[in-house]
């Protein structure tokens, strides 16, 4: 082949692999006002990722896992695409900085990603985030969400995202409590004092069940990092303190996301070990 042509080749197949994150660029808004206006002209629902860009890796994740890939192309037939960023090292300006952060407070974002799907006027109807299986997977994900925007959907999401800002503000309360106990990995001490907290905040019923499952886990890891075996035990211990087959079913979840990763840190033992 004459050198040119190689050359001219290889040219090609550089362009080709930055098809997809240009694709990206070109496609996702950073404004929600904007992402509105576009979304009722253009009949369509909203989806907003509300992302660390830089610094958080299940964001990075889903970003290339998902958001990237030619096959993502499709979401755009039914979302108009908005990205509120909230990076560690990337400048931005302090308008845009402000606005995400009043977005975020809005919306009671706990964590990234969150992903939300809304309506062209803004009101949410479902959440979701990370999500293993690549574009097509996620397409399907967002296609089962996007029948929840009916006035039950939202209503029932609503209550949800309640309990859920409930349950991070307890948590903010709840960890100078702890902070003693974690810091001497007095795993005993930190469960009795999160105990008595729990019963001087009147927690019952399911909200009480999730609250343990959350700030057990989170203290055998504290107490016992590395442990998984622990990790699943507590997991195991709280499922006997309910019937409900929603809540048996985040544990169920969470269990096997505990067990995946115990695996996945047992094979990379075994390989460096070799």
């Amino acid at each position: 082949m004459p050198r040119n042509l190689a050359r001219l080749g290889l040219s090609a197949l550089a362009l080709l692999a930055t098809l997809p994150s240009l694709f990206a660029a070109d496609t996702w808004l950073t404004d929600l006002e904007a992402a509105k206006k576009q979304a009722a002209a253009e009949k369509k629902d909203i989806l907003v990722d509300f992302t660390g860009s830089d610094w958080c890796g299940w964001c990075i994740r889903l970003k290339k896992e998902v958001f990237d890939q030619p096959e993502f192309a499709e979401a755009s037939k039914r979302f108009v695409l908005v990205e509120i960023d909230f990076p560690r090292g990337k400048k931005q300006p302090p308008e845009v900085k402000a606005k995400n952060e009043a977005l975020s407070k809005q919306y009671a974002i706990a964590g990234f990603p969150t992903i939300l799907l809304l309506d062209a006027q803004g009101e949410v109807y479902a959440q979701t985030g990370y999500q293993e299986g690549g574009a097509k997977k996620y397409l399907e994900h967002l296609g089962a969400l996007a029948k929840q925007n009916t006035p039950e959907g939202k209503k029932t999401l609503a209550a949800k995202m309640k309990a859920e800002a409930l349950e991070h503000e307890i948590e903010e309360q709840l960890g100078p409590v702890l902070d003693p106990t974690l810091s001497k990995k007095d795993l005993a001490g930190a469960e009795a004092a999160m105990n008595k907290f729990f019963k001087e905040k009147g927690l019952t019923g399911d909200f009480l069940v999730r609250m343990t499952l959350n700030v057990r886990v989170g203290i055998t890891a504290e107490c016992k990092p590395g442990d998984h075996d622990a990790v699943l035990k507590v997991v195991d211990e709280v499922a006997t303190l309910t019937t409900s087959k929603e809540v048996l079913a985040e544990i169920a979840e969470l269990r096997e996301r505990v067990l995946k990763v115990r695996d996945q840190d047992a094979e990379r033992k075994k390989t460096t070990s070799k």
